[in-house]
């Protein structure tokens, strides 16, 4: 018997008792001998794959293609790796050469599925799944991946309906676990949802990000119970490097910028890394010289009737377009409002991506000649950060929907002002920061509000009581946040705290808290969504709107300004706490911003029981709403063009991106 032959029975005795070193090693030591050995590249390639070494795992599967190109195992594990490395057109061509090998394999078919996934290729998908599942029917990851493309497809209780098979099959499945978590959250079923989520913490305490997304489930319906110690769990994991919490819903309770830039640097890092392969070559001189206007291009999940949009509508119609052309890259849809016609004709193009892979939507990207590339997501809402770790523009922007740093170096600015982003702070922002001279957020002159006269009665308000409000989402509702609330309605005889519902639950839960506080449950009321306008006009049944910490309101507060209702806010310790006093800087009203709890509270009965002072604060808020910079759109769009122009000139001149801060003019 030859040597090599030797060894591979050797390793395959090693490979059969699980023994995976020991193969690898006399593996290694037959391809040093026989480097054309195709068992023993496709066994050692297939040892590799299984232990993640996807890149040395590919070249020796290659190879051992090269040399038996029918080779089944070789096939299928090439796939693997190719599917591993971010390379799914070729994963597909494989595992569809290992099916036409092999048709009977139930694990190929999954596999190939679930690159069908990878490439928003859903009903394809699912054709494999659904082969795979006649093959073997209590293939329990095959149902867990026929749920990812049917909640691709947004057909969630269908892909609810798999989950729940997947974790019936194989309950510990905590993959499963958490995508029927994702998918109650998406049906609003939120106490389930919860519920689903703890079941996967406790199947598996380690499993990243999950005390997070369980904490925010949580805080979606004012479900406080424990959430002091998960927060503290949570906070320590994240200064331990630990995968404990999503960026977004971490912003809702974090209390320092520190913290929710470790946060997104671990996130990042885990879940959407750089992918430079197709990074964009700087443009040549001579194009650059023949193309004077600079090409800006907003991406956004929410190009339609949402509060990014009811923010950037204006700016967009006010862009220079003698100098900028605007394109849109649409990850989200058209609803047919109002806010879309007005964002399709202000820009040069929408762009749909949503059904683009990620390498798609990059190369649509560069294929515009993108110079600036604004994420208006960040990790809120339907993002596409991945389309950002490719790097498809030379600039790349984090503004307006993600009010924090997204801890990616190919992240390139992040604009804000002085007050969300004291210099102080820059060194918690991986991002160059680009402070513009008013408020950083942009809002819209042209915001309608209805004509309608609503009544008190109509929302079940007091007649004569106070009634305070705060239309921010319930999940940015702490325990502390409700305590002063409380305690101020306790202060003011016959008012009110109208809040808006997001879910019953949530509503049950405020009042059951509010009995506990002394607080009969009546005096919390709840408003129902409306059409924006509407929204807007009703406004005027409140008298004075209570901001929430640590995280502001935000297109909530511009809301409540544009409608001519007086808001208090208290200065936070992270740009999401510190959006309201920017706002309110930026319409000349600080007097409404207050530096602590007590003096909060303090501000808040004054003013409800001073009916003379906070009739002043209206008058001027009323005079000051469209003469101060906040809502002058033209104004602020100006300043964001001297930023987006400072970031270009700095690229042209081949220097890295800068600290920019934008004179007042």
């Amino acid at each position: 018997m030859a040597p090599t032959d030797e060894l591979f029975r050797e390793a395959m005795s090693f490979f059969q008792a699980g023994r995976m070193r020991e193969a690898e090693k006399s593996l290694r030591k037959l391809l040093r001998k026989q480097s054309a050995h195709p068992l023993g590249l496709s066994v050692l390639g297939a040892i590799l794959t299984g232990t993640g070494k996807y890149t040395e795992a590919e070249r020796l599967l290659r190879s051992a293609l090269q040399l038996n190109p029918n080779a089944y195992a070789a096939l299928y594990n090439h796939g693997l790796a190719l599917k591993a490395l971010g390379r799914p057109d070729e994963a597909l061509a494989r595992f569809t050469q290992a099916l036409a090998v092999s048709p009977n394999d139930a694990e190929a078919w999954s596999n190939r599925g679930t690159v069908y996934n990878d490439l928003k290729e859903y009903q394809a998908a699912i054709s494999d799944f659904d082969k795979a599942i006649a093959l073997q029917p209590n293939y329990a990851l095959a149902h867990h991946n026929k749920a990812n493309a049917l909640f691709g497809l947004a057909r969630y209780d269908d892909a609810l309906a798999a989950y729940q098979r997947a974790v019936a099959l194989k309950p510990d499945l905590v993959d499963s676990w958490t995508g029927a978590g994702l998918t109650l959250h998406k049906l609003k079923r939120h106490p389930e949802s919860a519920d689903a989520y703890e079941t996967a913490l406790q199947r598996n305490p380690s499993y990243p990000f999950l005390k997070g997304i369980l904490l925010h489930q949580r805080m979606l319906t004012c479900d406080w119970h424990d959430t002091g110690s998960l927060i503290a769990e949570i906070e320590s994991d994240i200064a331990a490097g630990k995968l404990s919490a999503e960026p977004f819903g971490w912003q809702g309770v974090a209390t320092s910028d520190r913290s929710l830039q470790a946060c997104a640097e671990l996130y990042s890092a885990a879940t959407f890394p750089a992918n430079h392969r197709g990074a964009p070559a700087a443009r040549p001189d001579n194009r650059d010289r023949i193309r004077q206007k600079i090409n800006i291009g907003y991406l956004s999940g929410e190009l339609r009737a949402q509060a990014t949009s009811f923010l950037l509508a204006g700016v967009l119609e006010q862009h220079d377009t003698s100098q900028f052309e605007i394109h849109a890259f649409d990850n989200g849809w058209d609803d047919g409002s109002e806010t879309r016609r007005r964002i399709a004709d202000a820009v040069h193009r929408i762009v749909d991506i949503r059904n683009l892979n990620d390498a798609q939507a990059a190369s649509a990207i560069r294929d515009s000649g993108i110079d600036i590339l604004v994420n208006l997501n960040g990790y809120f809402g339907d993002d596409r950060t991945r389309v950002f770790a490719q790097h498809p523009a030379p600039v790349q922007v984090n503004y307006l929907g993600f009010p924090g740093t997204l801890g990616a170096a190919y992240m390139d600015y992040i604009v804000a002002d002085a007050t969300v982003i004291p210099e102080s702070q820059r060194p918690f922002f991986n991002e160059k920061v680009v402070h513009l001279p008013d408020s950083y957020q942009a809002n819209d002159r042209a915001r309608p509000i209805a004509d309608r006269a609503f009544t008190r009665d109509e929302f079940g308000l007091p007649q004569d009581g106070f009634v305070f409000c705060c239309f921010n989402n319930n999940y940015k509702i702490t325990p502390q946040t409700f305590d002063g609330w409380m305690r101020i309605l306790a202060r003011v005889p016959g008012s009110v705290m109208w809040l808006i519902e997001d879910n019953a639950t949530a509503s049950g839960n405020l009042r059951k808290e509010a009995a506990a506080r002394g607080i009969a449950p009546e005096r919390l009321v709840f408003a129902a969504r409306m059409p924006p306008d509407e929204h807007l006009a009703r406004h005027r049944c409140a008298d004075l709107f209570l901001d929430t910490l640590p995280y502001n309101a935000h297109t909530t507060a511009s809301d409540a300004l544009w409608a001519g209702l007086p808001l208090l806010t208290c200065m936070g310790d992270t740009f999401a706490g510190r959006v309201a006093a920017s706002l309110l800087g930026a319409i000349g009203l600080p007097e409404l911003v207050t530096s602590s709890q007590t003096d909060y509270e303090r501000l808040a009965i004054e003013l409800a029981t001073q009916p003379d002072r906070l009739a002043a604060l209206r008058r001027k808020l009323a005079d000051n709403r469209l003469t101060t910079p906040l809502f002058d759109t033209v104004r602020f769009t100006r300043h964001l063009e001297q930023a987006y122009a400072a970031m270009h000139a700095r690229r042209k001149a081949g220097q890295r991106p800068g600290h920019i801060v934008v004179p007042a003019s």
